[in-house]
């Protein structure tokens, strides 16, 4: 069992949470629920040991394996699919090092009574106590077995992690930790790379074998089929649900009308007593209850109401320039990373005004495409970018690139110029940042948090191209249609890298459909494509081979 015992974080002063304390036994499979900014991804870092609490403590068993998949990666890129994946099992095999070590001591040493050969002893028994308690493990067929299920193919296994997109990154990272065989997974939007075949042999693999789960997810059908339990994080407390989340929305909604109930009530009393005071405080023969009433008054404990997130994201892009009739060409475009050809001979134009979007696998190079647009990779054909075109991109990791060590308000004014310095306040309060909240460093924001403060860093200049790659991962529901609406008023070119239906569904007026390393142009919108390939979702496009 590991316990979260009476945890509570502060910043600059302000909680943002108190006296946290729960428990995590063997088969909780965990949703951790809450608006953006609640705190979910600091407790999960919390719980993982990656941050400390201001106060309190996480305690687990001395060999307890706990593993951790943040939001956003930082991947070595020096060695192949394989290597990587092969390091979960680097503890065992630092183990069996250490233990050959010492025993090479044990030969060559001579000093047999003195008390640091008692010690090499003692550490080496203790070793092999733990080493031979590991059931053998055949470590390739376990790595092959997982990094196929994850949906890799023996031809990824040589190549370099480098040449993989950031969705296949987290799939080599979740590897590690599934092989690790953790007594306790904490997922922070694992999801959100992943396409629907993945998902399914995750969603498997956590519900059969892990021990004990802990997940962060906007994916309601993921978070639905995976938990028995959903632990609710507000206004600075906790509340532990024996539940999965749709359950938990009901029984949230009850609980929230119970209090209001309560709250009303009070009011309602307390309102009656401060009558009564106002009515007889210069009544001599009452100044007794009158006294009673205030002391009263002073005792009484506002009951407080959770709070629904009302909080609305003033989202607006600043008129587009005019660019030229054709802000991107593409001619005979073709990239190799190595031996293994992502996209070849692809020849495409793309209109001044189009809202495209780029649909496809994962790793068939969307976001490829994207990147050489911006001039960020080597490549065989022409890039050509139109006349006057002003380029605004927002990367997979956009978030992940923020200065950390820099409050919300520093960095925006470290890039707003001239009379919009003034407004820096009023644009950040549009976009849900506030009070306390702009003195926040950025190290502290949740994802979504991150990405709303990427977005303003986009929205700074005047643009008439937007490239965004994946915009809505760690958005909610809500900021994702608020983004969407946006866009659709954005009058300059669109191109949009995205997995998620619901937010290309009337945005996207021409759709780009990548695979086996072709491009092919439907001028339809995403329905219409969809009903034409007759598939329900996007995740359909990712499950076909």
């Amino acid at each position: 069992m590991i316990s979260v015992d009476a945890v509570s974080v502060e910043f600059n002063g302000s909680a943002l949470f108190s006296n946290i304390t729960f428990n995590i036994n063997e088969n909780d499979r965990i949703a951790l629920m809450g608006k953006n900014g609640a705190g979910k991804s600091t407790l999960l870092k919390i719980i993982a040991g990656v941050n400390k609490p201001t106060r309190g403590k996480v305690s687990a068993p001395k060999d307890a394996i706990i593993a951790y998949l943040p939001q956003h990666l930082l991947t070595e890129d020096n060695c192949t699919v394989f290597e990587e994946a092969s390091k979960a099992f680097s503890r065992i095999l630092n183990m069996k090092n250490e233990m050959d070590e010492l025993n090479r001591q044990l030969e060559t040493r001579t000093d047999y009574e003195s008390d640091e050969y008692s010690k090499i002893i003692e550490q080496v028994s203790e070793l092999s106590e733990k080493y031979y308690s590991i059931e053998e493990i055949n470590f390739d067929a376990e790595v092959e077995k997982t990094l196929m299920g994850l949906g890799f193919v023996r031809s990824d296994f040589t190549r370099p992690t480098n040449e993989f997109s950031g969705g296949w990154r987290m799939r080599i990272e979740l590897a590690k930790i599934l092989l690790q065989k953790p007594d306790l997974i904490l997922l922070d939007e694992p999801t959100n790379h992943m396409d629907i075949e993945s998902i399914q042999w995750l969603e498997d693999f956590l519900i059969n074998n892990a021990k004990a789960v802990i997940v962060i997810s906007h994916d309601k059908t993921f978070v639905d089929n995976l938990t028995n339990r959903t632990i609710e994080v507000t206004m600075g407390r906790i509340y532990d649900y024996k539940t999965n989340y749709t359950h938990y929305l009901q029984l949230r909604k009850e609980r929230r009308e119970q209090q209001q109930k309560q709250f009303d009530d009070q009011q309602k009393q307390i309102a009656d007593i401060q009558e009564f005071i106002e009515r007889f405080k210069g009544t001599y023969s009452k100044t007794l209850q009158v006294q009673s009433r205030v002391k009263m008054l002073e005792k009484i404990e506002i009951i407080q109401v959770d709070e629904v997130d009302t909080s609305a994201l003033n989202l607006k892009f600043p008129p587009a320039p005019r660019s030229g009739s054709y802000p991107v060409i593409i001619e005979g475009f073709t990239k190799r990373y190595g031996d293994h050809t992502v996209l070849q001979d692809v020849s495409l134009t793309i209109a001044r005004g189009e809202k495209i979007a780029f649909v496809g696998k994962n790793g068939e190079g969307k976001s490829t495409l994207v990147k050489a647009i911006m001039s960020e990779l080597e490549f065989d054909g022409k890039v050509q970018i139109g006349h006057n075109s002003m380029i605004g991109y927002f990367a997979q990791n956009q978030a992940s690139l923020l200065d950390e060590e820099l409050t919300v308000f520093q960095t925006i004014d470290q890039i707003a110029e001239g009379e919009i310095r003034t407004k820096i306040k009023d644009i950040l309060g549009a976009f849900m940042f506030s009070g306390d909240t702009i003195d926040k460093k950025v190290r502290y924001l949740s994802g979504g948090e991150k990405t709303r403060l990427a977005m303003i860093k986009l929205l700074l200049q005047p643009v008439n191209l937007l490239i965004l790659d994946e915009p809505t991962n760690h958005l909610d529901i809500k900021t994702k249609d608020i983004l969407k609406d946006a866009l659709k008023a954005f009058d300059g070119t669109l191109i949009l890298v995205s997995h998620d239906r619901d937010f290309l569904d009337g945005l996207a007026n021409k759709v780009f459909e990548f695979g086996n390393k072709r491009i092919r142009e439907h001028f339809e919108d995403i329905a219409g494509f969809l009903r034409n390939k007759k598939m329900e979702n996007l995740r359909e496009i990712e499950r076909t081979k």
